[in-house]
């Protein structure tokens, strides 16, 4: 049986207000839009379970638009209120009480499962991503792209528990970092502008050398040997050791990507793209909703589900213009 239920928490339910459609389980797995009409573009999902996912993004310069947290209970999707305009470009926690959100203007917002809480930056460059191995070691990377040395680039910041404090690259090369994701403290990635790939392992960064032909946007893994980039039309697979190119039939540009687990990847981006690897194969779901250009991807080892958030993120800033901000779920 269908149902609409009010995602605003502090307005009462109207037409104009974004809807989630609960109907009846499909006897077979595929693609739904369970949330739309959002006011912003959502650009990032996070989970740490599947009762407890976090959906992340903002008005993109649309002024008279808030920024833009949904939260998922395992029942209904819901609004939080971080305060504030900017739009968030990326989410990742370490449990439901230890959730950071990074975006516009440097902005680095904590959530601990109950409130919101601002930490300075140290940066008005863009925060594009972010990832954490524990509660005393988090990363955050940004810049401003194509300005090359000219404003803030390969911005690297790092969270001990405490602040977080630039943590310079060595030889930078005036490049935006877009995301990092790691599997531990010490063995953490950095991807950005011109195909760049930043490895620690240790203490050390080192450039890796890789097939990319233009700038990497998101890089996931499902462990420290099999690890994804992807962005424009390139998907890189990495061993570990050496990073190569794998060749889905891309029908558009690509910008998100995350493993479930070994062999189970999806990958979605512009004009509604989606694809998964299964069984060693790609399998194409472009032909299915939803078709809003997509961003971000999120999927979890213990799920069974594959997640796609986006919106009309592309398009310039213009005043009260809602992003029509889009979830969509792969599953039962």
């Amino acid at each position: 049986m269908k149902r609409a239920l009010c995602l605003s928490l502090a307005i009462a339910c109207s037409p104009s207000q974004p809807v989630v459609m609960a109907d009846a389980a499909p006897a077979t797995p595929s693609w739904k839009v369970v949330v739309e009409h959002l006011d912003g573009a959502l650009l990032s999902m996070w989970g740490s379970s599947p009762n407890d996912l976090y959906a992340v993004g903002g008005p993109r310069g649309n002024t008279g638009f808030k920024s833009l947290v949904m939260h998922f209970d395992g029942k209904a999707w819901n609004r939080l209120d971080p305060g504030g305009s900017d739009t968030y470009w990326w989410v990742y926690g370490v449990s439901a009480a230890d959730v950071w959100m990074v975006g516009e203007n440097g902005r680095i917002t904590h959530w601990d499962g109950a409130a919101f809480k601002e930490f300075t930056s140290g940066t008005t460059a863009t925060l594009f991503g972010v990832w954490a191995s524990g509660p005393t070691d988090a990363w955050a990377v940004g810049g401003t792209p194509g300005a090359g040395t000219k404003s803030p680039n390969d911005v690297l910041l790092h969270w001990d528990g405490s602040s977080w404090t630039p943590s310079p690259i060595p030889n930078p090369q005036g490049r935006t970092f877009f995301k990092a994701w790691g599997t531990a403290a010490d063995n953490v990635y950095v991807v950005g502008e011109l195909g760049t790939i930043w490895h620690r392992t240790g203490t050390t960064w080192a450039l890796e050398t890789n097939p990319a032909h233009g700038t990497i946007l998101t890089i996931h893994g499902c462990s420290a040997t099999e690890v994804y980039a992807v962005g424009g039309r390139d998907v890189l697979l990495s061993n570990g050791k050496t990073w190569s190119a794998i060749t889905p039939a891309l029908t558009n540009d690509v910008n998100g990507v995350s493993c479930r687990s070994p062999g189970e990847v999806v990958v979605v981006g512009t004009g509604g793209s989606k694809q998964r690897l299964v069984n060693g194969a790609w399998q194409d779901d472009f032909g299915t909703l939803p078709f809003s250009d997509l961003h971000g991807a999120w999927s979890l080892s213990n799920g069974a589900d594959y997640w796609g958030v986006g919106g009309e993120f592309i398009s310039g800033p213009q005043p009260n213009v809602s992003r029509q901000g889009v979830i969509a779920r792969y599953g039962k």
